[in-house]
């Protein structure tokens, strides 16, 4: 893998439940991990949705294999880039190799 291509930082959320001091119950989003990655896949198709056109657009960021990203799994986690959201579809291993983790990403429609 090369290095150089790692240049975007991506933030990986965890979805936590937390309890105020009278004990309601909710869920939040905390920071988990930050790393650098390589953004590819910028595509997608556009389909019209109750009268509006909406793209969705499939993303995928590849990060380097660590202890921490291989914990993320798409339920629970999301993917914080350039401001926006991305839900995490499906986690690729790259032949269970080690090495790097490919993320597929789905953005979150607001």
């Amino acid at each position: 893998m090369q290095i150089a291509l790692l240049n975007v930082r991506i933030t990986f959320q965890k979805n936590q439940v937390v309890s105020d001091e009278i004990g309601n119950r909710r869920n939040v989003w905390e920071d988990y991990y930050t790393c650098y990655a390589t953004v590819s896949g910028e595509g997608g198709n556009e389909k019209a949705l109750a009268g509006l056109t909406v793209v969705d657009a499939d993303t995928a960021f590849t990060v380097r294999c660590c202890r921490q990203t291989m914990e993320v799994t798409p339920d629970g986690f999301r993917v914080l880039f350039n401001g926006e959201i991305f839900n995490i579809i499906s986690v690729d291993h790259m032949n269970y190799r080690n090495r790097m983790l490919k993320f597929r990403c789905e953005k979150v429609r607001r």
